[in-house]
């Protein structure tokens, strides 16, 4: 595999530096991206992400929680990923592994650091919170499953209804209204190839990148930085990827609307 990935790394190397990638695309531009809610009827929201071959599902749940020792007065939000065997040769069957657990992570720091949830508001008393639980599904997989991943829980968030409580139970048959978000957090992958950068990495130029890095923002701020692989970033690298990610958030929040 080591033989193979340095192989991929050449490649790569010799294609971008005729200023080109393998699909056509330049150098900071997504492949097709096809958004579909609620796709998932008996879920509170839903979102289909594709983008170029890749496609994640997300799936957003509600339940009665118990609050964490550290925020007591602040509702749960749970973020988990599973990569499904089918949809890639390079997924095992088993328990989380090192990706997922990744994948997860940044999802969820995008959405609890740009406090577009207000966990407060889900308080109910000093031994019961309300729980939103955000499941991550990759169903098909050709590289960047953040960026897709990311943007199916924007879309499943925004189209996610709040369940009733009373008493301290849900009352699953009856809605309290729209789940209520102060901002739209997305993100932007980079893949890094010796002194080049390529927005949303496809899987061979993610075997063949020398590192990585994921920018969550919102319009405003910054939320989130995930870096990935043994590829180093300056500070002026990261500067101008922040930018980008900017300008090219715009783009992917109007997807949302």
């Amino acid at each position: 595999m080591e033989i193979l990935d340095e192989l991929s790394r050449d490649a790569l190397r010799r294609l971008i530096a005729t200023g080109r990638r393998a699909d056509g695309r330049d150098m900071y531009s997504y492949r097709d991206i096809g958004i579909q809610k609620n796709p998932v009827p008996n879920a509170e929201g839903s979102a289909l992400v594709s983008l170029g071959k890749t496609q994640i599902l997300v799936g957003v749940k509600f339940d009665i929680a118990k609050p964490f020792a550290d925020k007591p007065d602040e509702g749960v939000l749970s973020t988990g990923a599973e990569l499904v065997p089918l949809a890639s040769g390079t997924f095992e069957t088993g328990p989380p592994r090192e990706e997922a657990i990744e994948l997860a992570r940044v999802v969820d720091r995008g959405i609890r650091s740009s406090n577009t949830i207000d966990l407060k508001s889900f308080y109910i008393d000093k031994e019961k919170v309300l729980g939103i639980y955000v499941d991550i599904w990759v169903l098909d997989f050709d590289g960047n499953f953040f960026d897709a991943a990311g943007l199916a829980a924007m879309a499943a968030l925004k189209s996610a209804r709040m369940p009733k409580v009373e008493d301290g139970k849900i009352i699953r048959s009856e809605s309290a209204g729209k789940l209520k978000l102060t901002s739209d957090v997305v993100t932007c992958t980079f893949a890094k190839a010796d002194t080049s950068f390529l927005l949303d990495p496809s899987f061979d130029e993610e075997k063949g990148m020398d590192g990585r890095i994921t920018i969550a923002t919102t319009p405003e701020h910054v939320c989130a930085i995930q870096k990935g692989g043994w590829g180093a970033f300056t500070q002026k690298d990261i500067m101008s990827l922040v930018d980008i990610s900017f300008a090219k958030g715009k783009e992917l929040r109007s997807l949302l609307q």
